[in-house]
């Protein structure tokens, strides 16, 4: 084709809905205009969230027929049916990896590559950021470009992209859109071991005991409380500040940390609890119970990506009781903070702050029922204090 089709917001959504579930839900394609109406509406991987009604899915359907990029197709068995699929991968000469890319630009607004990377993962399996990077270039080359880079704006780590098959906002997705995914950029491997050295060495400047509020006072003894006879765990544990108040509160803790001189220290500092070396994506159950009564994760997540939080959070959950609760604290919003002030001292990693919505998708996911509570004060970001019980 000679041009490409410009695409009011209802043709955009529904083509990007069109593609999408051709991938993820291929016995029920092509879809029925009910089908695609909830497809367009569903709250979950699409930005905005609208309410279209079912005359407007039907004008976009035909508008996008018109233009070559929609089929539809009359199933001549069982209930007559009209039903629609999408044209567009032929029209448009689309490879596997440009349409998981398309699509998911169509249903979500502008991106950064870490971001694209994570949401295209039901469609095609990319190998990182740099081959989203290099396969975005090339729809970018091509002799009616698909997608186009915006200029970063003051605040965003990493540049977004577009699509071009519509016009382009003045103010595209929010005023200050982070790659929270950059964290990962050089690997996990090499994330965790940067962790590690930060750390330890912090650990040697023996910060003073971690300032806790009356809230957070509040929270850690109901942890307590909530595990009744049964072993805690304290993941993420630093110095063991909150597992001694775990210990004081009742609990039965143990302190699980990656870096080996921050379990050393609080082992100094506090006699009469039990540390380990540990990382808590690979927690075990106690030796002596099937499960724990409670984890607890004080700020324990603040250097995951997103796309590693669910896969942690139902780890955890499978190791309780029954009974047993997940609790942990996190700082919430969009954005990547450089260097993390931590027990008054600065730790030259990076704080991710996490999505408080992207959080409860992730505790609903592990078969955990959340009470949660939000916390917002002029003291840098917001926090979410959550407690979680298998349902």
């Amino acid at each position: 084709m000679t041009a490409l089709p410009i695409l009011t917001a209802e043709e955009q959504r529904v083509l990007g809905c069109l593609l999408e579930k051709e991938v993820t839900v291929p016995a029920s394609y092509p879809l029925t205009l009910n089908a695609l109406r909830t497809a367009c509406n569903q709250s979950s991987s699409r930005e905005p969230v609208v309410d279209y009604d079912e005359r407007q899915v039907q004008d976009a359907v035909r508008a996008l027929k018109d233009r070559g990029l929609v089929r539809v197709t009359w199933m001549d068995y069982g209930k007559r049916t009209l039903k629609y699929s999408q044209a567009a991968v032929e029209v448009l000469d689309l490879p596997d990896d440009e349409r998981a890319l398309l699509t998911v630009l169509l249903l979500r607004g502008a991106q950064a590559p870490g971001e694209l990377k994570t949401r295209t993962d039901r469609l095609h399996g990319f190998g990182g950021r740099d081959e989203v990077e290099a396969v975005l270039q090339r729809m970018a080359q091509r002799d009616e470009p698909l997608v186009r880079q915006l200029e970063r704006k003051p605040g965003q780590q990493d540049n977004r992209w577009i699509h071009l098959l519509g016009d382009v906002p003045a103010e595209v997705g929010p005023a200050v859109a982070v790659d929270r995914e950059q964290v990962l950029t050089d690997g996990v491997e090499a994330r965790d071991e940067a962790l590690i050295a930060a750390y330890d060495a912090l650990a040697d400047l023996e910060p003073d005991p971690m300032p806790t509020t009356a809230f957070e006072d509040w929270f850690i003894t109901h942890v307590a409380e909530l595990a009744g006879p049964h072993q805690t765990a304290d993941v993420g544990c630093g110095l063991g500040d909150t597992t001694l108040l775990l210990a004081e509160a009742g609990a039965l803790p143990t302190g699980f940390d990656l870096s080996p001189r921050m379990v050393e220290q609080a082992r100094e500092r506090n006699l009469d609890v039990e540390f380990q070396v540990g990382d808590f994506r690979k927690l075990l159950r106690p030796g002596n119970d099937a499960g724990w009564g409670a984890i607890l994760a004080w700020y324990a997540f603040i250097h995951l990506a997103p796309s590693e939080f669910a896969a942690v959070v139902k780890h955890l959950a499978q190791t309780l009781l029954p009974d047993g609760v997940l609790a942990f604290a996190v700082h919430v919003g969009n954005a990547v903070e450089p260097v993390t002030r931590w027990q008054g001292e600065e730790v030259a990693v990076p704080l991710v702050l996490h999505d408080p919505a992207e959080v409860r998708r992730a505790v609903a996911a592990a078969g955990l029922k959340a009470q949660s509570f939000l916390v917002s004060d002029d003291e840098g970001p917001d926090r979410l204090y959550l407690i979680a019980q298998p349902e």
